[in-house]
């Protein structure tokens, strides 16, 4: 993540989600936003258990930001459905703050950003081509996107496969996890332009970090030998405007060519009939 958003410049870069991974670090755009997702409803039902340890609340990473981006009206005209949320200073002076609003409804203004990231944000948004459209209307002309998933054909999606079944989840995502071959259909119909995409993660789904170790080395072997096995996947699209192309002569006329007298005799019919 550092290295594909290193050489992303603007002036406006969004992260969408996931706190506690710090993807616009290494960003030098002036202008850095960090948006959490409001808490969702687990549902009437006892809440699913996971089968590793569950994670630690997350924390405000200080990433910069600028209020007068934020619209004083949410995009269907109402009220903003955002909210500001301000942590204490950090250590080193820095204001650090998280916009908490629906993926699917983002209070900025139209073609206002430049780069925005999106770490697993579609396999816990609500609605999440609805959340894609969110990023095509606030991305301007030639702007970049970065999504994250988990891939389904994986060893990873197979031991969450078994948890839905029955039994504790081995991931802690509330949706189905999406294939990057669907990413790629809803990116086009949106027109943008997939540019690059990998995968990672090729180890077996474990608990323990010694485990993880253990199996470190198939993480080469997988980027060799089975490469769309991968658990985790990345793709890196760019947002693609046609513009209008005038065909014709709508814009320019050429003028119309003068009348030449062409002769109707030659010279020897001329002399025939003189002598004549």
């Amino acid at each position: 993540m550092d290295h594909i958003v290193a050489d992303v410049f603007g002036f406006h870069a969004l992260q969408l989600g996931l706190a506690p991974l710090l993807a616009l670090r290494h960003n030098r755009m002036p202008h850095r936003w960090l948006a959490q997702g409001a808490p969702a409803d687990e549902g009437p039902g006892p809440a699913r258990q996971l089968l590793c340890q569950s994670f630690a609340p997350p924390e405000f990473s200080p990433i910069y930001t600028d209020p007068q981006i934020l619209m004083a009206d949410g995009a269907s005209g109402g009220a903003s459905p955002c909210v500001a949320a301000k942590a204490p200073p950090s250590a080193s002076g820095i204001q650090s703050h998280a916009v908490v609003c629906d993926f699917t409804d983002l209070p900025f203004a139209t073609q206002s950003l430049d780069l925005v990231v999106l770490p697993h944000a579609l396999e816990s948004a609500s609605d999440p081509h609805a959340c894609l459209r969110e990023v095509d209307r606030v991305l301007v002309a030639g702007g970049q996107v970065v999504i994250t998933g988990f891939n389904a054909l994986s060893l990873w999606g197979a031991r969450q496969a078994i948890g839905r079944l029955g039994g504790p989840l081995y991931l802690p995502q509330r949706g189905e996890l999406i294939s990057p071959r669907r990413v790629r259909d809803w990116l086009r119909l949106l027109s943008f332009e997939v540019t690059a995409g990998r995968y990672g993660c090729y180890r077996p789904a474990a608990c323990s970090q010694s485990w993880l170790d253990r199996w470190r080395f198939m993480d080469k072997a997988g980027d060799r030998w089975w490469p769309m096995l991968g658990a985790a996947y990345v793709l890196v699209a760019t947002k693609r405007v046609r513009s209008m192309r005038l065909v014709g002569k709508a814009w320019q006329q050429k003028a119309a060519k003068s009348s030449v007298a062409r002769p109707v005799a030659h010279g020897r019919n001329v002399s025939r009939s003189a002598n004549r």
